[in-house]
């Protein structure tokens, strides 16, 4: 398979190259089995494993999620619904037991320590190795052991891995969640987002909440700070939390105390790549721009690891829950590493991707890209967008900024914005891979969150001339959103040695946070989540930039669980665009060459 095309596939599987059917029709279960760790305290897991004498090998999912929602006699009426159904469950997410028991593996669903009907107690530091080598030695397990499920049960993969456990020989990790735990993979330039607001919903983590109690000296500090600070304030549902000191949402309550990364933690994610020496597949959808941690955990993970890995983006729509997908691809990979099985998944680059607007499945031997062109398209005048650079001394570059005033949400619903374009394009052009957006602008207040929209406009078969009804761009033309980039201003300030053009790098950390003099031009480096788009010929690329979202919702509730809203500026604040020579504002843009032979080409 070494074709930059890929026949057949939808959007949330790849081809499949290797198909398996069913061997064992009859599922024996053992449920609520309880599993003790080494300091007696133990997890309950359900087992599901073919009707056979034959010991097979085992696929282990475990997360702090209800196991008895994946049930089979839930399962009975509820089948996989998509993403628009009203019952769409982002928790349902740890496979196919059918479709693995059939095809010889043991599917055990678990609950981590502390949730379910777990126990509490001790430190669960080493409760996956312990629960894999116990698994390994039950008198239906061969002694293999790999992972399965999405999202928490992704993280738990690498958490697992990273303990060698002797018995756990690959995994598959997707939708993994942040390397960079807990800030850089999840807020991206330090804008505090919803998500964990929204996770609360379908918890079944143990836990008390009382009234609130005294807080270290430290942490007091920063509450002090945060209850101080009227962009909390303003989101009384996020203040609301606050207020309680940690008794409730203890995750939000922590970033909202303290919304920095630091060395300590880029250093711990540096150091866990090392411990992992087992394969593993990772990867994500297009979708994760929103809610950020799995589509950046997943490149994270990717780039950091050194034994053998594989990555995977699928499409734009999330995947169905009960999740079902891309399990032929799974169990090629796990009868590979586990069965011994010579299924050619090796043999395949490293990576495969679906592309949106082309609506097809390419493949590559790295990410980014190899074969990258990265291009600059330049913010003009008149909210124009092209990739001819500024002339020196000439006159095409503007001293006067663009720029656009947005009020807070306790004033308005409506979102401000400046929108740059290209000309129709003149053939397909492929955008695929990290992306950047190098700004430079003044705000009259200390601080503002950018957050910048990447857009697929068209077809567009307009003409602007100074014809009476030729002057605009046609407002209601197609519009496909890509994917989005945030950077908080105050947090501008890149590690020169880690950034790379395509990925700025921003410290995000207590002290090196700055506020912005009002007025001043600065340039701001914003990363802008991966995607991969065909823009056709006679389309547009767009490029939005704003400073503000809301809820979908009201009452800070939003209409998807995975679209969160983001914590923005409780002032009225004017936002000025500058680009000329002096300030080449510009878009970094991955341009992959197409195929010259293509015959599809339109």
């Amino acid at each position: 398979m070494d074709t930059k095309n890929l026949l057949g596939g939808t959007f949330d599987s790849p081809p499949i190259t290797y198909r398996t059917e069913p061997v064992h029709e009859h599922v024996i279960q053992e449920r609520d089995v309880m599993v003790p760790m080494r300091d007696q305290v133990s997890l309950c897991i359900d087992i599901f494993r073919p009707d056979t004498s034959q010991k097979v090998p085992a696929l282990l999912a475990i997360a702090a999620y209800n196991k008895d929602v994946l049930a089979p006699e839930v399962l009975e009426v509820l089948p996989p619904q998509p993403a628009w159904s009203t019952l769409w469950g982002g928790s349902l997410e740890a496979g196919d037991t059918d479709f693995l028991v059939s095809r010889g593996y043991a599917h055990v669903i678990g609950q981590a320590r502390g949730s379910g009907k777990s126990e509490s107690g001790g430190v669960p530091t080493w409760d996956y190795y312990d629960l894999i080598e116990w698994l390994a030695q039950q008198p239906w397990c061969d002694g293999n052991i790999g992972m399965i499920g999405i999202s928490a049960y992704g993280a738990a993969q690498f958490q697992a891995a990273a303990l060698q456990p002797p018995s756990l020989k690959a995994i598959f990790p997707y939708d993994p969640g942040p390397a960079y735990r807990d800030f850089r993979d999840r807020f991206p330039g330090s804008v505090v987002h919803s998500f964990p607001y929204m996770l609360e919903v379908g918890s079944v983590t143990h836990g008390s909440q009382g009234k609130p109690g005294p807080l270290s000296p430290e942490m007091e500090g920063h509450w002090k700070t945060a209850m101080a600070n009227p962009d909390n304030r303003m989101y009384t549902q996020f203040y609301n939390i606050l207020t309680m000191k940690g008794q409730k949402s203890k995750m939000l309550f922590n970033t909202l105390i303290n919304p920095y990364d630091s060395e300590a933690l880029i250093q711990q994610a540096e150091t866990n790549f090392t411990k992992i020496k087992i394969p593993a597949y990772t990867g994500s959808g297009w979708y994760a721009y929103t809610y950020k941690s799995h589509l950046q955990g997943a490149q994270s993970w990717y780039r950091g690891l050194k034994s053998p890995k594989k990555l995977m983006f699928t499409g734009p729509t999330i995947m169905e829950r009960p999740w079902r997908s891309f399990h032929d691809e799974i169990v090629k990979w796990y009868d590979h590493w586990l069965k011994g099985i010579d299924t050619g998944v090796m043999d395949e680059p490293h990576v495969k991707y679906w592309v949106m607007g082309e609506n097809k499945w390419r493949v590559a031997n790295d990410w980014p890209l190899p074969e990258t062109q990265w291009t600059k398209y330049y913010l003009h005048s008149w909210e124009r967008l092209r990739t001819e650079p500024f002339t020196r001394g000439g006159r095409d570059g503007y001293v006067e900024p663009d720029l656009f005033a947005q009020m807070p949400p306790s004033q308005t619903r409506k979102v401000e914005r400046l929108r740059y374009m290209t000309e129709p394009l003149a053939e397909d052009t492929l955008v695929a891979g990290p992306i950047s957006l190098y700004l430079h602008a003044a705000i009259d207040q200390p601080d503002t969150n950018w957050i910048v929209v990447l857009k697929d406009i068209g077809p567009d078969e307009s003409a602007r001339s100074g014809r009476a009804g030729d002057y605009d761009v046609s407002a209601d033309l197609p519009e496909r959103e890509l994917t989005r980039g945030w950077l908080k201003a105050s947090h501008r300030v890149l590690d020169e040695k880690r950034s790379r053009p395509e990925k700025p790098w921003h410290l995000m950390r207590r002290e090196t946070q700055r506020e912005v003099v009002p007025g001043e031009v600065n340039e701001y480096a914003i990363e802008i989540m991966s995607t991969a788009n065909l823009f056709k010929q006679g389309h547009r690329i767009c490029l939005e930039i704003m400073s503000m979202d809301f809820p979908t919702g009201v009452g800070g509730l939003t209409g998807a669980e995975y679209i969160p809203y983001h914590l923005c500026s409780s002032k009225t604040t004017v936002h000025k665009i500058y680009h000329n020579n002096q300030y080449p504002s510009h878009l970094l843009l991955p341009i992959i060459p197409l195929d010259p032979d293509r015959a599809d080409k339109n």
